[in-house]
């Protein structure tokens, strides 16, 4: 049972990142229980637990649902994204502990695997838990969490970013690898002030990308507005 549970969570997890299950999709409780052998209460369990997590909305009566991805979460996303990267960055440089560097080079190699091979499923998933891995390393409770909700937003509005329709959009992916190896080598050095600013050059590549083939125009026209009126 506790294999079928783990499975299922992990599962549900990825197809939310991969945007495999829309947002706001219903759930089939039943036919996840019948799928991996599991009773109709640890199916819930795991459920409950990746409400927690921002992976699932659940209301009584209403069953498990995708979260949703709506014009508000998008504003709140971009507007608030850049702010929690940051300081996870400046942290996560003085605070990471060997073991965790290692197992960020290690993703980096699955990353960078998934890029040669086009596989935009895995790039999904390990660019996630490349940046997972980070807020491990910033030890930071409260900030952990924040950072947890965003990537899974950001999973889901980039996966556009992973489906290269052209060259120029092949180059943004080429960078965005080498961004990461980037990352890794200013950890190495406990560089706090390259890691800030990678930070905001690895946004602005997302940021470009998701508004272009992603965000709705009115969202874009909005941000425009309020970084004037800033």
């Amino acid at each position: 049972m506790r294999s079928g549970k783990n499975d299922l969570y992990e599962d549900l997890k990825h197809q939310i990142l991969t945007m495999e299950l829309d947002p706001d999709q219903l759930l089939d409780e039943l036919g996840l229980s019948e799928r991996y052998g599991l009773s109709r209460t640890p199916v819930r369990e795991v459920f409950r637990r990746l409400a927690g997590e921002g992976y699932l909305d659940i209301q009584e009566n209403r069953g498990a649902r995708v979260a949703p991805m709506n014009h508000s979460t998008l504003r709140n996303f971009f507007l608030v994204a850049p702010m929690v990267y940051a300081a996870i960055g400046r942290l996560a440089v003085h605070n990471y502990k060997p073991g965790q560097l290692r197992e960020l080079c290690a993703t980096q190699e699955r990353f960078r695997r998934a890029s040669a091979e086009h596989d935009a499923r895995a790039l999904v998933v390990e660019n996630n838990r490349f940046h997972e891995i980070m807020g491990q390393m910033s030890g930071n409770p409260y900030l952990e969490p924040s950072l947890g909700r965003l990537l899974i937003d950001h999973a889901r509005i980039g996966n556009t970013f992973f489906r290269p329709r052209n060259s120029e959009m092949e180059r943004d992916l080429a960078l965005a690898v080498a961004h990461h190896d980037s990352f890794i080598e200013a950890f190495g050095r406990h560089d706090e002030g390259a890691v800030v600013d990678l930070v905001f050059e690895h946004w602005e590549l997302s940021r470009c990308n998701m508004q272009l083939y992603i965000a709705p125009q009115g969202l874009v026209d909005d941000l425009a507005a309020s970084i004037k009126g800033g």
